[in-house]
């Protein structure tokens, strides 16, 4: 069996769960509940041992049972079938919140004006990162960044709406036609002075 936009599901023999994107109390990462986002965490034979004479670079994605984690942020249906929400990496950190660019890409992406769109967390003095969206208007559209903001207040949680709109005529891709986030926080690091 198929589905849509799903990964599948572990091979024979590998384990799979979802954790949580930040360490609990006890420093240890607990499992999400089915349909939460969380990070992919994969166990087997098939899974790798580690990285070639780079020790402190396995630690950062391996356990000592074994678990690989990814970098993934996934989601897993009732059926057992995951879904890739986004990489780890891309998360915003807004105080204190762990915000997936991909959901409010989402959102965005219902505005009826919006042709593309590309969510990117970049610094911020005291919330150590703020949620910016740059967003390409269908042709012959016009909005504002207050329409877009006001669109995403109506359909996120109030510390997901980005607090900064840029337009453009097109966002930056690679060759198969992935949206490239880090060209555009580079942008923004170089406006700020930042390396």
């Amino acid at each position: 069996l198929r589905k849509s936009g799903s990964i599948g599901v572990p091979f024979p023999d590998v384990e799979a769960k979802l954790v949580a994107l930040e360490p609990g109390p006890t420093g240890k990462f607990a499992e999400v509940a089915q349909g939460q986002d969380g990070e992919l965490a994969l166990r087997g034979p098939q899974v790798m041992i580690g990285y070639w004479n780079k020790p402190d670079e396995t630690a950062n994605v391996k356990d000592a049972d074994g678990w690989l984690y990814t970098g993934d942020i996934a989601k897993m249906d009732e059926d057992g079938y995951f879904y890739i929400v986004d990489r780890k990496k891309d998360l915003i950190i807004a105080s204190g919140y762990n915000i997936v660019p991909r959901e409010v890409e989402e959102v965005l992406f219902m505005h009826p004006k919006v042709q593309e769109a590309v969510v990117v967390g970049i610094p911020h003095p005291v919330r150590g990162e703020t949620v910016k969206a740059y967003v390409v208007l269908k042709d012959g559209q016009a909005a504002t960044a207050d329409d877009i903001v006001s669109f995403c207040k109506q359909n996120l949680a109030a510390y997901k709406v980005p607090t900064m709109v840029e337009f453009r005529s097109e966002l930056p891709k690679s060759m198969v036609g992935k949206f490239l986030r880090r060209v555009l926080l580079e942008e923004e690091k170089q406006k700020m002075g930042i390396k």
